[in-house]
């Protein structure tokens, strides 16, 4: 959440003018959404190709053999693409009750 909060913070005269020019609060929200959908995605990518990695290296250095769950890895990404839209929400309607004048006069 910390990691969108900011992002709405830096890009506050984006916001101001895609609302001046028409944008809706429906059209912030969603482009918010889907970049906290794509950070979790992300996210989960990369977590699940290092654990992958080092799970298979220590493997062959203790010589076991290592069967990976694909139910695991599902739950897994869907809850990391779960928490990453909740988290998403909060910042997203943050974004969008900006009001256009007071974020392009403030800066």
């Amino acid at each position: 959440m910390t990691v969108m909060l900011v992002s709405v913070g830096e890009r506050k005269r984006e916001i101001g003018i895609k609302k001046s020019i028409g944008a809706g609060r429906f059209v912030i929200v969603r482009e918010f959404l889907s970049e906290a959908l794509m950070l979790s995605a992300a996210g989960c990518i990369l977590g699940i190709a290092i654990a992958y990695t080092l799970v298979f290296a220590a493997a062959k250095l203790i010589n076991v053999t290592i069967m990976i769950d694909t139910l695991t890895i599902a739950v897994t990404c869907m809850f990391s693409i779960a928490s990453g839209v909740v988290f998403g929400v909060y910042p997203a309607l943050k974004a969008a009750r900006l009001r256009p004048a007071e974020t392009l006069r403030a800066l």
